[in-house]
């Protein structure tokens, strides 16, 4: 496969996730954030900014300006019809590998953006229109390519998003001025009712975060997303060694799998900033790692002349 149409796969599953986590993690602040005084509805504004990897352009950060900032604006890769935008790009450039379902759902999708009101109501049916065109767009990439070399690709960066944006969301918990509760972090992830069939009873604070970082059965769980990304890493490169990793990615996202499912869940509240930070660094060096080993251009040789 050629590397630039490997590397529009891996930024395709990237980007639909990326618009579907900061749809998920806005919809689910925007009604806290409603409610706030002006002055600490800017000060929270600015820290979910800054969790979403962003920076404010104005001193007089508010509402309005987060909202274009993470929902509406179309050349940041950051915001949600950003990210989309570039994932119909990337599309385009591999049309000739994606199917044509798939490249309609994202086509749609992109003229769909101007249809929406940009206030705080219009932007909870926003993040919710966004949720079920990804959802959808997922769901054709699955059912309608073959889960070849082209999927794995696609599959890896969705995986590899989705372990950072559940990061992201987890981190509003420690470092927003005031966190959301569990139960409202749960239902972010579309989590709640999975967890309640599976704690029953048991459903505080320490068995929910350990649900969405360690359970191993459900999608959005890090362990679960950063083991998909493993096996995708696993498929594109099946050669056996009996010492060591030749794929760089593969060890990183290993690393970091395990030592998230080898620690003590005692003490997992009292550090899941140290946690979450370790995640998103471990997803940016291995995304770069990826990057490095699949779709680096070689340099271009050109003729020296003899020297006389």
């Amino acid at each position: 496969m050629l590397s630039r149409i490997a590397e529009s796969l891996f930024w395709i599953g990237r980007y639909v996730e990326r618009a579907d986590g900061t749809a998920r993690i806005l919809d689910v602040n925007l009604e806290r954030l409603n409610q706030l005084q002006p002055d600490e509805q800017r000060l929270v504004a600015r820290q979910l900014l800054g969790i979403m990897g962003s920076r404010p352009d104005t001193d007089d950060f508010g509402l309005g300006d987060l909202l274009n900032k993470l929902a509406y604006d179309r050349v940041s890769p950051t915001s949600i019809a950003g990210a989309l935008g570039a994932a119909r790009e990337n599309a385009r450039r591999a049309r000739e590998t994606v199917s044509s379902t798939l490249w309609e759902g994202l086509n749609t999708t992109w003229y769909g953006l101007s249809q929406h009101r940009k206030d705080v109501v219009g932007t909870y049916r926003f993040c919710h229109w966004v949720l079920e065109r990804t959802a959808m767009i997922k769901g054709l990439a699955d059912t309608t390519m073959s889960h070849d070399e082209s999927w794995q690709f696609l599959a890896l960066g969705r995986s590899l998003e989705r372990a950072d944006m559940t990061a992201r969301m987890l981190s509003t918990q420690g470092v927003l001025s005031a966190g959301l509760s569990w139960v409202n972090m749960l239902r972010c992830a579309g989590a709640y009712e999975s967890f309640l069939r599976t704690r029953r009873g048991a459903s505080g604070e320490e068995q929910a975060a350990e649900f969405l970082l360690l359970d191993r059965l459900f999608p959005r769980s890090i362990v679960y997303a950063l083991s998909d990304a493993e096996k995708a890493l696993e498929r594109l490169d099946p050669s056996y060694q009996r010492i060591g990793f030749i794929n760089d990615a593969r060890r990183i996202v290993g690393q970091a799998r395990t030592f998230l499912e080898f620690h003590q869940p005692d003490d997992l509240l009292a550090e899941l900033p140290e946690h979450m930070d370790r995640v998103q660094r471990a997803c940016a060096q291995a995304s770069d790692a990826v990057t490095r080993t699949y779709f680096a251009q070689p340099i271009d040789l050109s003729w020296v002349g003899e020297v006389s």
